[in-house]
């Protein structure tokens, strides 16, 4: 599976972290940065990985700043893009299995990275679960 990474300087050091688990799990990763701690712009980073997502190019996204919710509100605007807020594993978890969640938002500065790591893989885990979920996957697009 391929999984594209982005984010903004609060989110940094986490990525760098996800990163080296996933690659030891023989995942394939990009990195659309940042790639340091200087305070930067979250949408200059994440449309790409939006983009990656939208194009096929990628399977999953994930994305990390201080709240999550302005990255999460950015690549959100992307048709194809589902992306989902986690803060525990049962969120993340839903996301993916009920919502079809394809991209990931984590906040840094609320969970620790133990729980970031949890998070991430069980976000990765499972798979969409279809059935009644569909019909209601299908209805969020604007149209």
């Amino acid at each position: 599976m391929k999984i594209a990474l982005g984010g903004d300087h609060a989110g940094f050091e986490y990525k760098k972290e996800l990163i080296d688990l996933l690659e030891s799990q023989g995942f394939t990763i990009k990195d659309f940065g940042p790639y340091g701690t200087d305070s930067c712009d979250y949408p200059d980073f994440v449309h790409p990985v939006a983009k990656a997502i939208e194009g096929g190019d990628f399977e999953l996204g994930i994305i990390i700043c201080g709240s999550g919710n302005g990255i999460a509100m950015t690549v959100n605007k992307h048709q194809g893009v589902r992306c989902a807020l986690a803060w525990n594993t049962e969120v993340a978890e839903l996301a993916r299995s009920h919502n079809d969640a394809n991209m990931l938002s984590l906040p840094a500065r609320f969970i620790d990275l133990e729980m970031a790591k949890e998070i991430t893989q069980a976000f990765i885990g499972p798979s969409f679960e279809g059935g009644r979920h569909q019909r209601r996957v299908d209805k969020i697009p604007c149209r």
